[in-house]
């Protein structure tokens, strides 16, 4: 690799020099010579695995939860600042940094939180953190990005990228709505013309990736239900409100009327995974409590959907005479993955990890808040392969989830590939819009 982009420099160099006036600024980058069909990021990957792996595993060992992750930021920003860059703080929590110059071709993002999960994996590294672990792959994913960083950052010194690539330290993705909203209200997207990310999966095996156009992930709201009415005997429910006949038809109905008001096709789900009435035998309660989840697939329908269920649910409590006060809180919509830069993700996929690479990711049902990156920019998100093949089916959000570190190497790869196929792309447009009648003769 060496070699070929040490040569591809010299020539954009050249090129610099012999290239004047107007199309200058797009023809100097080395960038533009890179050949993206082959492997660009193997000898880096190499060398610098070590390093990533081991801060991996301090990031692992020293878990930080939604809107507290001041070591993770500081840790991330020492690093940045050792290699040569400007990491950025953002408000609170997380932080970004820049790479190259000019326009922004594309905002890479990782989420850096952690999850009040008890570690069970039995590792070297283990949370050192009671009650709190990395449980989701953040920590791959805030490795994976600083990688990223690194490596772009060492091209660029050696001949300049020709755009900028902004790289996103998220805090709190698990917390609605999420720290996403956060960085966008900071202006973090501002001149940002596509947004990527990653997110480990325990069922796609190391050194591949699934992907999917349209949307990956699902709308996700969480509902509360406070029941209330004046309770009573058993042996006299009709002298009362029923409060507990009333859960039940609320917790059956609500999800039922919901399939039937909606299109079958966004795949709206509402599951309960919390009741809680009574405390006797033989007494109506008063007070009752039902909490789930409210998840959609369809961006348009979530939205309808969250108005209707309000309504719904009164419809269902009205013939009970029980008054029902419903907290719906608004979590975040799908991630829809826009075409072009699924391609984009897909292409560098194949060039540095092999044709076989790629396979077809089914719809998640989760909630993931890069979708408001996505409500603002187009954009990607992928499954990186983090299962051995002798491994246990892990799952998310468990104490036991160990992802193969092997899928750092494999995610800083494919992210840095694709960075470059967008700066190259942002190139090509600049350089049609400066000659579009050469452009047109071609």
């Amino acid at each position: 690799m060496a070699r070929t982009v040490q040569s591809a420099m010299h020539s954009g160099a050249k090129l610099c020099k012999e290239a004047p006036g107007r199309y200058a600024q797009t023809m100097v980058f080395a960038n533009s010579h890179y050949d993206l069909s082959k492997p660009v990021f193997d000898d880096w990957v190499e060398r610098m695995m070590p390093q990533l792996v081991a801060f991996r595993r301090e990031v692992h060992q020293n878990p930080e939860l939604s809107f507290q992750e001041h070591r993770t930021t500081s840790r991330i920003m020492e690093k940045l600042t050792e290699a040569g860059l400007r990491p950025i703080a953002a408000e609170g929590t997380g932080c970004y940094v820049d790479i190259g110059s000019g326009p922004i071709a594309a905002a890479l993002r990782a989420d850096i939180d952690a999850l009040p999960i008890s570690e069970q994996t039995g590792l070297e590294y283990a949370s050192t953190v009671p009650n709190v672990m990395h449980a989701c792959g953040h920590d791959i994913h805030q490795t994976v990005m600083l990688g990223v960083a690194l490596a772009l950052h060492e091209l660029n010194e050696q001949t300049p990228l020709g755009r900028t690539v902004r790289i996103l330290f998220q805090p709190a993705e698990e917390q609605l709505p999420g720290g996403a909203v956060q960085m966008i209200r900071q202006g973090l997207l501002q001149g940002v013309p596509r947004a990527f990310a990653l997110h480990c999966d325990p069922k796609v095996s190391v050194g591949t990736i699934g992907t999917r156009i349209g949307a990956i992930t699902s709308a996700s709201d969480t509902v509360k239900i406070h029941l209330s009415g004046h309770g009573g005997h058993t042996s006299r429910p009709h002298l009362t409100e029923d409060l507990i006949y009333a859960m039940s038809q609320i917790a059956v109905q609500v999800p039922a009327v919901l399939t039937r008001r909606t299109d079958v096709r966004s795949g709206v789900l509402v599951a309960w995974g919390q009741v809680n009435a009574g405390v006797a035998p033989n007494a109506i309660p008063a007070q009752g409590y039902l909490a789930g989840t409210m998840r959609c697939l369809d961006v348009e329908v979530w939205k309808q959907a969250g108005q209707l269920l309000d309504e719904v649910i009164e419809q269902v409590a009205v013939p009970f005479g029980v008054t029902a006060r419903v907290e719906h809180i608004r979590g975040v919509p799908p991630v829809v993955n826009t075409d072009l830069e699924t391609t984009m993700l897909e292409n560098s996929a194949r060039a540095e990890l092999g044709e076989d690479s790629i396979v077809l990711v089914e719809q998640s049902m989760g909630g993931e808040d890069f979708a408001w990156m996505l409500q603002e920019v187009p954009g990607s998100m992928f499954r990186l392969g983090t299962r051995e093949e002798n491994d246990p089916v892990y799952d998310l959000h468990q104490g036991d989830y160990a992802p193969s570190e092997r899928a750092i190497g494999v995610g800083v790869r494919v992210m840095a590939s694709t960075a470059l196929r967008a700066v190259r792309y942002e190139l090509a447009k600049a350089a049609k819009a400066a000659n579009p009648a050469r452009d047109e003769a071609r």
